[in-house]
């Protein structure tokens, strides 16, 4: 599989155009995605009167339950030799769980949706990933990675505007906002369909079913790997950051406002964190971004005015712009070529699977302990996972060294 994209392949801006194109798709994605997202936590705690424990069990099971698909989305998409089919019926999933949480009565309904919606993106995450890697020259992954990450989050700046908006139109009614949110899902689906391209490339029959093995990776992946997910058991859902807002005192009305200053933070650093990456160094921005969610996660355990949270809320969006994609660049140069679907899919699964530990951890040290709790225990397991990526950096070069 060759590491280059083709010399004659149309560009636009730059960018490949299926990188070009996916940047688009998770534009459109996220707008829908995000004009529910910050809604759904105040949903359930004002409207359907679900506790903060059981925000954490919807979140948990939503996001590490559907991440179990990540690896053998990846895995299947390896084996039939076909990506764009497989990502254009997981943004089509998620589009068709709008619905559900629209004419939600009870938190199990939205927990419904909410599943669906990740059920979704766990099947269109690794085989869109492999689509941007594969159409991207590899001294540009950190680049092309940048950029859609920024498209998405350039969306997720839209979507809680558009969200403030209609909930001024139509009098705070969340559920017109939900059913409006089906309109950009739609349209994502559509590019897909009709301007995503693949070369035809033959079934890779030789690949084993996946046995949640490691054994095609090498110690990075795997430490990796084990970083990652260490560092999530700590980065509980943003939910927890909007309610946290609005304890603070933050209205519920400019909540949305709130949650786009993150995202725009988060897609204006996208880009400029990739190319700093390629240049400097993809391991020394993932470790800065580490250190920066701990200081982070220590202010929103400490935080006692809204001007701290506006301020936490930039911080936070740049620290996604520093980790998020780059952190699959670089896992993008220590995989085979024969096993990239895969290997995003272990690392997005093993990943996602720590989200139910964290989020029902964070969920229950926030009743049973206090607020301040769930942004105290994820502001150490990210300085935890800080020293051991230091550790991870150190034994890397001591055997480059040994190896020249």
């Amino acid at each position: 599989m060759s590491e280059r994209a083709p010399e004659r392949e149309r560009r636009f801006f730059g960018f490949g155009k299926n990188v070009f194109v996916a940047g688009l798709v998770s534009f459109f994605m996220d707008v829908s995605s995000e004009m529910i997202y910050p809604l759904v936590p105040l949903f359930l705690s004002t409207v359907l009167g679900a506790n903060k424990s059981v925000i954490g069990l919807i979140e948990g099971i939503a996001e590490s339950t559907a991440s179990l698909l990540k690896v053998f989305s990846g895995w299947f998409s390896d084996r039939i030799g076909n990506r764009k089919w497989l990502m254009a019926a997981g943004y089509g999933i998620s589009t068709a769980s709008r619905p559900i949480v629209a004419l939600a009565m009870t938190w199990h309904h939205v927990m419904g949706s909410r599943f669906m919606d990740r059920f979704g993106k766990g099947v269109r995450t690794a085989p869109r990933d492999a689509i941007i890697a594969e159409s991207s020259e590899k001294s540009h992954l950190g680049r092309a990675f940048g950029f859609h990450r920024a498209m998405d989050t350039l969306g997720a700046v839209v979507g809680p505007a558009l969200a403030f908006f209609l909930l001024g139109i139509f009098s705070n009614n969340y559920r017109w906002v939900f059913w409006l949110s089906m309109v950009p899902g739609a349209l994502a689906v559509i590019l897909i369909v009709f301007f995503i391209t693949e070369k035809k490339k033959p079934a890779a029959r030789n690949i084993e079913r996946p046995r949640l093995t490691l054994k095609h990776f090498d110690w990075r992946f795997k430490f990796f790997v084990a970083i990652a997910t260490f560092f999530a058991l700590g980065n509980s859902s943003d939910v927890f950051l909007i309610l946290r807002a609005q304890q603070v005192g933050i209205p519920i009305a400019t909540i949305p406002v709130v949650y786009l200053l993150f995202n725009l933070v988060y897609s204006l650093s996208a880009v400029p964190a990739g190319i700093a990456a390629d240049r400097f160094g993809r391991k020394r921005v993932i470790l800065i971004g580490f250190i920066l969610f701990a200081l982070i996660y220590y202010g929103f355990a400490t935080v006692r005015d809204t001007a701290a949270i506006w301020m936490l809320f930039g911080f936070y969006g740049l620290f996604m712009g520093l980790t998020e994609g780059i952190q699959k660049a670089f896992l993008a140069t220590i995989i085979p070529p024969d096993f990239k679907a895969t290997a995003f899919g272990v690392y997005n699964t093993a990943v996602g699977l720590a989200m139910f530990p964290a989020n029902l951890i964070g969920g229950w040290l926030w009743d049973h302990v206090a607020p301040s709790a769930t942004f105290y225990f994820g502001a150490i397991t990210a300085s935890i996972s800080s020293v051991l990526f230091v550790v991870f950096i150190g034994i890397t070069r001591k055997r480059s060294r040994t190896i020249s």
